[in-house]
């Protein structure tokens, strides 16, 4: 087991990875710098649940298991003042009873996850409550506490009977051939799939057999483009009904984002439409006197990206109507008040997160402020709010507020100040600049420990994903080591970015990469006249939509030193038929590449390969099904072709990404920093 008092491991580590002493001495020099090893004491909390009557708080508390590399999750239970914080129990996704006198979790047992319920009383007496063969999720208690409601996987018979032969006794025959008759066959983190479908279930909370309340060749939750997940639903308040988002139609596998509001009769299964008009209709929430059900979504479009905004309806689907008005802003976590007076959900907004309100006329007005990112677990019957907050020097923790005076939000938990004690971290600045059509555009910069604005320093500049995400205020790890380490290290919302309203998220609509490109390229020249910017030592890496860009960058400038291109889209053509996400990607398209290619070619980063001088390290991993990894093997060709300086590191267990494993975090951050120094060294000048 190593502790936090290891003083060779990362030494050893750097033979192991064949990276250059010189980057081992630097990342062990200080015990105030935070450094990759410090990461295997990180921990992290999530899902905090506030009991009823606002008393105590159970979470999530995960921490790195260094032997097993990988995350392991405990619950922790605590008064709401934050004091008497416990171990409680191994597991995830803890509910409360509408009593609050149990806990419903998911655990595992004998190599299987698991439903059980623990009594908080003194005896904290244990029952496992289900024994499924799948794995349950959306865990929820019905309101007169008799039933959990949970979605399970059910498997559906594609099989392709035909009449074999039979073999000698003993023969070992090759398996069948796998049958794939959808579109939609594979999904990352899954792996090859689409002989189940995702349904709802409900077992008494005392134990005993689950029973199955949806059945179908379709499944229950909000789907963007076929991909798995769980389900929005809410029970009404006589625990008599589930209102449940997804798409009940056997036509789903070319079904893009859509998605419609239901209700189910627990005890019938008889199922009802609540909605009428298309588009993209999610997370259902039931007021108290079971009326009216407040939604997210929007209607039926071709934009690339629209904002999914708070909407309301009758509990018989009458009366749709936008309730959160001008807001423009993606809304999630919907909750009630607990008078009914109205809705509260999460925004996030240039860069940040807070609580908003939407009366029951309508409107919107904003119950949080400040410069990070909230995010709300759940709220007591009395307004007392759970949540997790993280700012630029904040890893999250979990805070409470009272709805009656949320300016007063109380830090509960500290799980990193072991780790934290003695570092000092980079001071983070937030920038607003000016790119092409006079477009403002906000980033953040992140300086070394010890700035001294006189000095020159390496720039690497982060690309996020998505396209059609947020880069936000919310402590990185990933950049903090990296200034650490002496960087500087930019990163920006450019247009395609959510966060800042439809039209500038829209930006790039039928056109990616394109804008989005000047936005970035503005940001570097912004910090560039700065003056303390190295111009031979600037860097530039993103993973997914940032493999995208980033590979988009290098075949456009010849700017930056070195790149870190990671998990991307290289080949927009190919990636139609190999990718699990062929819906996305033909939606940035006014038709198909067979009708006409032209446009598919012409926003590849593939076909600007010739322009690259950039020493280039392509990072993805084995498993991969969202940016295959074969458009990493198309550009690399090319590259190694034109006698670009280039590899690829090929990570080992990893689907979409580079460091869901703790041990891959490390090698993509030391790879990268070592690449990275490698190139500036011998970079020409600009």
């Amino acid at each position: 087991m190593i502790d936090r008092r290891t003083t060779g491991w990362l030494a050893a580590w750097a033979l192991l990875t064949g990276l250059p002493g010189q980057m081992t001495a630097q990342e062990t020099a200080s015990d105030t710098l935070l450094t990759v090893q410090h990461y295997l004491n990180w921990e992290g909390v999530g899902d905090p649940q506030i009991s009823p009557d606002g008393s105590q708080i159970v979470y999530t508390r995960r921490w790195v298991n260094q032997v097993e590399d990988r995350w392991d999750t405990a619950l922790w239970l605590m008064n709401s003042d934050g004091t008497k914080q416990r171990f409680l129990i191994k597991g995830g996704s803890p509910r409360w009873s509408p009593d609050g006198t149990r806990i419903a979790y998911i655990a595992e047992a004998d190599g299987k996850a698991q439903i059980f319920v623990r009594w908080m009383d003194a005896e904290g007496a244990v029952s496992q409550v289900t024994r499924l063969d799948e794995s349950p999720g959306s865990l929820a208690w019905s309101p007169d506490g008799k039933w959990l409601s949970f979605a399970a996987m059910v498997p559906y018979d594609k099989t392709w009977k035909i009449s074999m032969p039979s073999g000698p006794p003993g023969a070992k025959w090759t398996p069948a051939p796998r049958r794939v008759t959808d579109l939609h066959y594979r999904a990352d983190r899954a792996g090859f799939m689409r002989d189940s479908y995702l349904h709802l279930f409900v077992v008494p909370a005392d134990g005993g057999t689950a029973r199955q309340i949806t059945k179908g060749e379709w499944d229950v939750g909000s789907q963007f483009d076929n991909l798995g997940g769980g389900v929005g639903y809410d029970w009404t308040p006589d625990s008599r009904s589930i209102v449940f988002d997804g798409l009940l139609s056997k036509s789903v596998d070319m079904n893009y984002r859509n998605s419609d509001i239901n209700i189910v009769e627990v005890a019938t299964g008889t199922i009802k439409t609540l909605t009428t008009r298309p588009g993209s209709w999610t997370s259902p929430s039931v007021s108290p006197d079971g009326r009216t059900v407040a939604l997210a979504g929007a209607d039926s479009t071709r934009k690339s990206y629209k904002t999914s905004e708070l909407f309301l309806m009758g509990i018989d689907g009458s009366n749709l109507r936008l309730a959160s008005g001008a807001l423009d802003r993606d809304v999630g976590n919907i909750t009630w008040a607990a008078d009914g007076s109205g809705v509260y959900y999460g925004v996030q907004d240039q860069g940040t997160a807070n609580l908003y309100f939407t009366p029951l006329r309508g409107g919107y007005r904003q119950v949080t402020s400040g410069n990070h990112m909230l995010g709300i677990g759940s709220i007591s019957k009395n307004g007392v709010a759970a949540g997790v907050l993280s700012s630029f020097h904040e890893p999250g923790d979990v805070v409470r507020l009272s709805l009656a005076k949320p300016g007063e939000i109380a830090k509960l938990t500290d799980v990193n100040a072991d780790v934290l004690a003695k570092i000092k971290l980079g001071q983070v600045e937030e920038i607003w600049y000016t790119s092409t059509s006079g477009t403002r555009v906000q980033g953040w910069i992140v300086k070394p420990p010890n700035f001294d604005r006189t000095k020159k320093y390496p720039l690497i500049m982060e690309i996020h994903g998505g396209p059609h995400g947020m880069y936000n205020v919310a402590f990185s790890y990933m950049y903090q080591n990296f200034a650490a380490n002496g960087n500087v290290v930019l990163y920006t919302n450019p247009r395609g970015s959510t966060g800042y309203g439809t039209n500038f998220g829209n930006a790039i609509e039928r056109a990616y990469p394109s804008v989005d490109y000047d936005d970035l390229i503005a940001g570097v020249d912004s910090l560039v006249g700065r003056g303390y910017i190295d111009a031979n030592r600037m860097y530039v890496g993103g993973c997914s939509g940032g493999g995208v860009l980033s590979s988009w960058v290098i075949g456009h400038t010849t700017r930056f030193a070195a790149a870190a291109v990671r998990c991307p889209v290289t080949n927009w053509l190919s990636f139609y038929g190999t990718a699990d996400v062929p819906l996305f990607t033909a939606n940035f398209f006014d038709k198909p590449y067979w009708e006409d290619p032209m446009p598919w070619l012409k926003q590849s980063p593939l076909m600007y390969v010739k322009n690259v001088k950039t020493p280039t390290l392509l990072m993805t991993g084995e498993l991969d099904l969202r940016t295959p990894m074969s458009q990493t093997e198309e550009y690399f060709a090319a590259l190694k072709t034109l006698g670009v300086p280039s590899e690829i590191l090929r990570f080992n267990g990893e689907w979409h990404g580079t460091s869901s494993k703790p041990s891959n975090f490390l090698r993509t951050q030391l790879y990268m920093m070592s690449w990275y120094q490698k190139w500036g060294k011998t970079a020409a000048t600009m």
